[in-house]
C-alpha cells in the first residue's frame, strides 16, 4: 500500500497528473494498469485503493477490472454483439431494432434511413446522435461527433478491460420514445452474483436541468444516498414492469459476479439498453459513504477460475 507521505509529496508535483494523462494516451504496457488505477482512484476519490483486501464497491470494481477477464464480457459490452446474447437468453422481443452497422460514417446512405433514428458507436459511451427529423440533421456535426468516438480508445480512460477488445463500429438503431412521458427513463438494475439488490432511475437526461439519479431497493423503496448525480425533486412512478425487468436482468446476469443491466419501458413493453460491468467505472463517491461499503458487501469477488 502506498503511504500517505508519498501521496502528499506526489500530489504537489506535475508528475502525478502527467502519469494520469499519459495513461490515457500510451499503451497499457507502458503505464501498468495497477499503478494507473491506484493513481486514478486517489485522484478521483481522495483515498488509497486497497486491492489486497477490497471492501468498498468502488474498490471491488477496480479489482474486477484487473483480475476478472472473462472473454464473454467483450460480447456483452459491444452494443451490437450483445443483442444476440440478449435474444438467445431472454428473447428477441426485448431488443431495440438495428437499422444497420458500418465501419465508417462516410459509408452510411442517409437516403435509405427512416426519418428518425439513433447513431452511436459499439465500443464507446456518450458518443450518441439522436435524430428526430432527418431533414434537420446536421450531418457535419454528427460526423465530427461519431468520428471522434470511433477514434477513442475507451479502455485507456479507466482500464475497463472488455473495451480493449471491442471493434469500433457505428450502429444505427430505431428511435424509441415513450408517448406517455417526454423523458425516456433508464431503469438500471444492479445484479450481484445473480441476485437483484438495487436499481436507479435516470431522469431529466434530455432537459436543460441536471440529470437525476434515484436509487431503489427490490421493493421500490427509495434509498437515501446520492451517487454521481442529485436525487430528483419530483415524484417518480414505479415502472409497470418493475418485477419483470429485474427478473430478466437476473437471467442476463446469471453466472456473473456483478453487472448492471439497463432497460427501457415504452408503451408497457420492455426494451434492453446495455450491460455495464463498472458503474461509473468505480470512481464516483457515494454520499453518505456507508453505501459504498453496503454495495461492496453485496459483491462477492470470485476466487477461482479467473480468466486474467
Amino acid at each position: 500500500m502506498i503511504n500517505m507521505d508519498f501521496w502528499r509529496k506526489i500530489k504537489k508535483s506535475p508528475i502525478f497528473y502527467s502519469i494520469l494523462l499519459l495513461g490515457r494516451i500510451l499503451p497499457d504496457k507502458l503505464i501498468a494498469d495497477k499503478l494507473f488505477l491506484k493513481l486514478l482512484f486517489k485522484n478521483r476519490l481522495k483515498k488509497n485503493l486497497n486491492l489486497e483486501e477490497p471492501t468498498t464497491y468502488n474498490e471491488k470494481l477496480q479489482w474486477l477490472k484487473l483480475y476478472d477477464h472473462n472473454p464473454e464480457y467483450i460480447t456483452m459490452v459491444d452494443k451490437y454483439e450483445v443483442k444476440q446474447y440478449v435474444q438467445d437468453t431472454i428473447g428477441k422481443q426485448y431488443i431495440i431494432p438495428t437499422i444497420g452497422i458500418w465501419e465508417k460514417f462516410e459509408d452510411i446512405d442517409f437516403d435509405q434511413l427512416p426519418n428518425q433514428f439513433v447513431i452511436k458507436c459499439t465500443h464507446d459511451s456518450g458518443g450518441v446522435v439522436i435524430c428526430k427529423d432527418k431533414r434537420k440533421l446536421d450531418k457535419k456535426k454528427a460526423r465530427k461527433k461519431i468520428n471522434k468516438s470511433l477514434r477513442r480508445n475507451y479502455y485507456l480512460n479507466t482500464r475497463e478491460w472488455p473495451y480493449k477488445h471491442v471493434k469500433p463500429r457505428i450502429i444505427i438503431e430505431k428511435y424509441m420514445e415513450n408517448p406517455l412521458d417526454e423523458d425516456l427513463k433508464d431503469y438500471k438494475f444492479f445484479i450481484f452474483n445473480g441476485t437483484f439488490k438495487a436499481m436507479f432511475i435516470a431522469t431529466d437526461r434530455n432537459s436543460q436541468n441536471e440529470t437525476n439519479f434515484d436509487f431503489y431497493d427490490s421493493n421500490f423503496n427509495h434509498l437515501p444516498f446520492k451517487n454521481g448525480h442529485p436525487n430528483s425533486d419530483k415524484p417518480i412512478r414505479k415502472p409497470e414492469n418493475f418485477e419483470k425487468m429485474f427478473k430478466l436482468a437476473e437471467k442476463l446476469a446469471e453466472g456473473l459476479p456483478h453487472v448492471r443491466v439497463d432497460f427501457y419501458e415504452i408503451d408497457n413493453e420492455i426494451y434492453f439498453g446495455e450491460m455495464t460491468f463498472y458503474h461509473w467505472s468505480g470512481l464516483k463517491p457515494f454520499e453518505p459513504e456507508e453505501w459504498d461499503y453496503r454495495f461492496g458487501s453485496w459483491l462477492k469477488l470470485p476466487k477461482n477460475n479467473l480468466y486474467s
